[in-house]
């Protein structure tokens, strides 16, 4: 049956046509965007996901940066370390000449007193972003990771450092209660029997046995001094193991909210094409519904 006032296959043919607009709609934006969930309302758990974990990614290349400055504090400790034991070496080469019978120990001494001010020196210059390793007698931390739980809990992990200003400690020396270098502690800074400490050790009027004495005294500041610098080379290394995981880990989450939510492009294109040759038979076919009313003209035709 014909009727003017209902055009069933008309309306038929615009549902079809208008079920393939959406999906051509659909395509079309994740072409555009590249997403294949876009927006929670293409699939709320992914897309609840896919957030989530580029939230902690950005944590994450906070951590990276983090890491960086940690690793150049740690860098600029370690060069000062280094330093200082090249410092109290020629020290200790001096202190040897100086057991030769003849030597003049005042030049000698005008020798160390320029090594010795090189210590401090060192020392003072030693600090990156306003914080020194080498001197004080406080924790200093770097951040190390961005941790999240089984339970959703994030948390950021930090490795400490314990500044000891003790003889046989890990810094030059320590600092006083106004934050000033205390050069009477630390490896080069503590006193060592009576010969004093290397830092202030003159040896213009020293014995035989005193140069023995004050040998034994750089022979210990520079272990101390070597395992001080092995500490921070430790630190170091685990600085560098850690970013370098951290990117590793940055791009293992960036490549798993890539298979959770990114459209796969050659699918996609295939289904553009398919779509838009759907639409255009459906339009051909809602065109024809329309005119089968004007056909019904022609029965009235005499």
């Amino acid at each position: 049956m014909t009727s003017i006032l209902t055009n069933v296959a008309a309306m038929s043919a615009l549902q079809t046509l208008r079920s393939i607009s959406g999906s051509l709609e659909d395509t079309q934006n994740r072409v555009s965007s590249g997403y294949r969930v876009a927006e929670a309302k293409d699939n709320a758990a992914y897309w609840s996901i896919a957030t989530t974990m580029r939230s902690d990614n950005k944590a994450l290349s906070a951590v990276s940066d983090a890491l960086g400055l940690g690793a150049a504090k740690v860098d600029t400790a370690y060069s000062a370390m280094d330093s200082a034991i090249d410092i109290v070496s020629e020290i200790k080469a001096k202190l040897v000449a100086a057991t030769e019978n003849g030597v003049d120990k005042t030049k000698i001494q005008d020798e160390i007193s320029q090594l010795q001010q090189q210590l401090l020196s060192v020392a003072q210059s030693a600090s990156f972003s306003g914080e020194n390793w080498v001197a004080g007698n406080t924790t200093k931390s770097v951040v190390s990771s961005f941790v999240r739980d089984s339970n959703g809990q994030v948390s950021v992990q930090t490795t400490q450092y314990v500044l000891d200003d003790a003889s046989d400690g890990n810094v030059l020396f320590g600092v006083d209660s106004t934050g000033g270098i205390d050069t009477s502690t630390g490896i080069i800074g503590t006193s060592t029997g009576t010969i004093g400490s290397i830092f202030e050790m003159d040896i213009t009027s020293f014995t035989p046995d005193d140069i023995n004495d004050a040998l034994t005294a750089v022979e210990g500041g520079l272990s101390a001094l070597t395992k001080a610098a092995s500490q921070l080379g430790s630190i170091s290394t685990r600085i560098d193991l850690q970013e370098s995981f951290v990117s590793s880990l940055s791009d293992s989450i960036d490549s798993g909210v890539g298979r959770l939510v990114d459209a796969d492009m050659e699918e996609e294109s295939s289904k553009l094409t398919a779509l838009q040759t759907q639409q255009q038979l459906a339009i051909q076919s809602l065109s024809i519904a329309n005119s089968s009313a004007q056909n019904v003209l022609t029965l009235f035709k005499g």
